[in-house]
């Protein structure tokens, strides 16, 4: 994964990371999970996402995989009712892996925060067993969209923009998918889109603290002050347009996503 993931572990964060489940975040790759396979989880994250994984494959083998040491102990946390998941600390550019070791490689918001995602998708395919499934999930920031939208909520998708890009990562990712699983070599790829809307009163004040909060408290916060993107009133700002907007009887907020399954 990329060397400085942008967003950080910051609560803000991690509370949309942990909303996450296999019905809200892997539906499309959900058909395909049987009892006995086995499943790497790459950037796992706090292990949500896995916990549902896991239960789907029981007895096979789950491994939750992510760059951050720090964050594992919070999947070990959601997946303590799991008895076939193991924890690694891992790069996706170079997995610690035999070739074919895996008949499902998973990776859920990853792509666009890697610094190679083609050489991320050959690497997943190299410890798929072959006839096995890759499968990614990955926002495109592009195609969000919102309402009301109000002023001070204008500068948050440029500075994400410039911060996630001079990061070494893609925003855009979702639109992109197909075209890196191609580049990887990958001839049998299925693409489909999904979305996360938030449009209920208490939808809109969480997402936007998820969102709003780490534009002044998370590593993006700091990436952008750093990176020349953004001063903290301007941040505050920004946070201020989020609220806003979470206020707003009529605020609706639609994230849609890229997908694929590829087989290897």
């Amino acid at each position: 994964m990329a060397p400085a993931y942008t967003h950080g572990h910051h609560a803000s964060v991690l509370s949309a990371h942990k909303w996450r489940t296999v019905e809200n975040s892997a539906a499309y790759l959900a058909g395909h999970l049987r009892p006995g396979l086995s499943v790497l989880d790459v950037g796992c994250g706090p292990g949500t996402i896995t916990a549902g994984l896991a239960e789907r494959v029981a007895p096979g083998r789950v491994v939750a995989a992510d760059s951050a040491e720090t964050v594992l102990e919070e999947a070990r946390a959601n997946t303590a009712g799991s008895g076939n998941v193991e924890f690694a600390v891992a790069d996706v550019h170079a997995l610690d892996y035999a070739d074919g070791t895996f008949d499902i490689v998973h990776a859920h918001q990853v792509l666009q925060h890697v610094a190679d995602p083609v050489g991320a998708l050959r690497e997943m395919r190299r410890v798929t067993r072959p006839g096995g499934l890759v499968a990614a999930r990955d926002a495109d920031f592009g195609a969000m969209v919102w309402y009301p939208e109000p002023p001070g909520m204008a500068a948050w998708l440029p500075v994400y923009y410039a911060v996630a890009r001079g990061n070494g990562g893609e925003p855009d990712a979702g639109r992109r998918l197909v075209s890196w699983a191609r580049a990887a070599g990958f001839t049998d790829v299925a693409a489909s889109s999904s979305t996360w809307c938030y449009a209920m009163p208490a939808d809109r004040e969480w997402w936007s603290e998820s969102w709003g909060g780490r534009m002044i408290r998370s590593s993006v916060a700091e990436h952008a002050v750093a990176g020349g993107h953004a001063t903290r009133d301007e941040l505050q700002q920004v946070y201020e347009g989020w609220k806003a907007w979470a206020a707003s009887d009529d605020g609706w907020f639609s994230v849609t996503h890229g997908e694929i399954i590829c087989r290897a």
